[in-house]
């Protein structure tokens, strides 16, 4: 429980700083999407796949952040039948924003932390995580 409360912390205070740098149209699970579309983009059964969530469900929200100009639509690279989802500038400066304010909120916990602490800390999350599902808890 005390893991899931700090992990609800961090979204929330992320959030925070998100809507503070003037990002106010968004939720929190637009961030888990972003996770996915950064770097080389996905396709919407892509993204449906890291959220968990139906491809209709995907291709909403998708709709809705081409709207507010966070994602914008190109041809696949590979697949002439596909449509790649990539971050605009906006939606990457979403993400910065998101990334400094993580940086923020994190500050405080590694400085109440002894470095052995903080090493035995990484080390019981490794074990404990799984990598790359970075998606939130529908």
């Amino acid at each position: 429980m005390l893991l899931l409360s700090a992990a609800r912390a961090l979204v929330d205070d992320i959030d925070s700083g998100v809507r503070a740098s003037g990002f106010t149209d968004l939720r929190p699970a637009h961030g888990f999407a972003f996770v996915r579309l950064s770097g080389t983009g996905a396709t919407t059964t892509e993204l449906a796949e890291h959220l968990e969530i139906t491809k209709q469900a995907a291709s909403q929200m998708a709709d809705e952040l081409i709207r507010k100009g966070y994602v914008e639509r190109r041809p696949h690279p590979t697949d002439a039948r596909a449509r790649l989802l990539v971050l605009t500038e906006k939606g990457q400066a979403c993400t910065r924003a998101a990334d400094a304010a993580a940086a923020r909120t994190l500050e405080p916990l590694a400085a109440s932390l002894t470095p052995d602490q903080k090493a035995t800390l990484r080390t019981a999350l490794t074990r404990l995580a799984t990598p790359g599902r970075i998606r939130p808890i529908w």
